[in-house]
């Protein structure tokens, strides 16, 4: 297996979304994640399952056939994303993402990878916040292609 470069020092950060959402971008489905503010930061991001459930949103179509057959930890570091861009659709514009939501910035996830298992973490944050060195280690432990250039995997 190949390492995926990342930058040296400051090369990640965590975000914490509520369940069905952060799921549904392990899917690979859902490519965005909506937020109220644009992000300048972009790179490697923990996705953290926050303690919030929406169910609402379990009855959506889209989010139950992402979701379909899958759990839903909460609380815990269940995969990682690099962050590639944040924008707004223009005004009158198609939206970049069938699940893009008209007015919010939209975080566009690639790369993402799933933890095999779910690494609990009780703390998180609507905005990118920055994960202490041993909740990164924990996750290098499960995906050790992935780490900071210049490091031996």
């Amino acid at each position: 297996m190949t390492t995926t470069a990342v930058p040296v020092g400051d090369w990640i950060r965590g975000i914490t979304i509520r369940q069905p959402w952060t799921t549904a971008i392990l899917t690979g489905e859902k490519t965005v994640e909506n937020r109220p503010r644009p992000w300048s930061w972009r790179g490697w991001l923990l996705l953290h399952a926050g303690a919030a459930t929406e169910p609402t949103a379990m009855r959506d179509p889209l989010v139950a056939t992402a979701i379909r057959g899958l759990g839903l930890p909460t609380r815990a570091v269940i995969g990682v994303a690099r962050l590639t861009d944040c924008h707004q659709d223009a005004v009158g514009t198609a939206p970049c993402s069938t699940w893009a939501q008209p007015d919010a910035f939209h975080l566009v996830l690639a790369d993402v990878h799933e933890l095999a298992l779910p690494i609990p973490w009780r703390h998180g944050q609507l905005g990118p916040w920055r994960p202490p060195q041993d909740l990164v280690d924990q996750v290098l432990l499960q995906l050790p292609h992935l780490s900071p250039e210049g490091s031996s995997s």
